[in-house]
């Protein structure tokens, strides 16, 4: 989905009042879909998504989650196939095997042929008519539950009392949010809530006394601002695009015409980054981040478990 969050999702505001309404029809679409005939599959089913729109981390947990398996299990990725992602596409094919498909059930067939173990999906908790073995739902400690209402009116695809279907939660980001924990806890006191945050891998090869511009079109855009302002980061410019943007050749110009005139080294995500044809990425460096888990051997030992 290519957007740039409203900021009426973040409180409870005029605008998101005037819209409420109309998330009647998010809330529907959800009951009827719990209506569907739900269908197993030989191959066990990891589902990594989210209720808040964009930006919650789901590729890096589905990558960090295929690391802790991969060693006791024969594990493929499961991706539905949009043409705007091939950032995460090829962030998950860098790290395993990876069966890209239209239509997920078709997609867990094929693993369930090839003899795969256990699939790992990466998004897929709105198609209810699967019967995941593990549904995990990501938050972002910064965005939070946003203002709590549906789409339109904000940023939840279900009602936030929605958790108590799913199996774990977790939520990423610098800042830990007592806030969401509490809330969230408040819904289910039983609820498995795990945390972890960004660590950069490629520190070295930036030269922290320079200026930079940051540019990125990722779904939480500020996390990534936040971890390079942590790393001492001298952000002088920012520029902030949609969920998966490619950047078009005037909008590539206008980036390094703007950062040769301010003497600045132009930094970006690692997604953004590999968005770009190899002549385009020429004098624009990426941070390379991995997310850390807190508790990795706890959240292991419950993925094992839940297998």
């Amino acid at each position: 989905m290519k957007l740039i969050k409203p900021k009426f999702w973040q409180t409870k505001n005029f605008i998101s009042f005037i819209l409420y309404p109309l998330s009647l029809a998010t809330y529907l679409i959800n009951i009827s879909k719990l209506l569907l005939i739900k269908k197993r599959f030989a191959i066990k089913t990891i589902c990594i998504g989210n209720i808040f729109v964009g930006g919650t981390g789901k590729t890096s947990l589905a990558i960090e989650i295929n690391e802790l398996l991969n060693n006791k299990f024969k594990t493929i990725f499961i991706k539905k196939k949009y043409k705007n992602q091939v950032d995460e596409i090829n962030l998950l094919r860098n790290k395993g095997e990876i069966i890209l498909s239209n239509n997920r059930e078709n997609a867990l067939l094929t693993a369930s042929k090839k003899n795969f173990e256990v699939a790992i999906l990466d998004d897929g908790l709105q198609q209810k008519n699967i019967c995941y073995d593990l549904k995990i739902v990501c938050f972002n400690s910064e965005d939070a539950l946003g203002n709590e209402f549906m789409l339109p009116a904000g940023p939840l695809r279900e009602n936030v009392n929605a958790i108590n279907k799913y199996d774990l939660i977790f939520i990423n980001g610098e800042r830990k949010n007592y806030k969401l924990l509490t809330k969230l806890k408040s819904i289910n006191k039983k609820l498995r809530i795990f945390e972890g945050k960004y660590k950069p891998l490629n520190l070295k090869k930036f030269n922290l006394n320079k200026k930079y511009l940051m540019f990125c079109g990722i779904g939480n855009p500020h996390e990534f601002e936040k971890t390079l302002v942590k790393y001492k980061f001298d952000i002088c410019e920012k520029i902030i695009f949609p969920d998966h943007h490619k950047l078009t050749k005037i909008e590539l110009k206008e980036l390094k015409d703007k950062a040769k005139k301010g003497n600045f080294t132009i930094v970006t995500t690692e997604k953004d980054f590999f968005r770009l044809s190899k002549i385009e990425r020429k004098n624009i460096k990426f941070l390379k981040i991995k997310l850390e888990i807190n508790d990795k051997k706890n959240f292991q030992k419950t993925l094992i478990s839940k297998l």
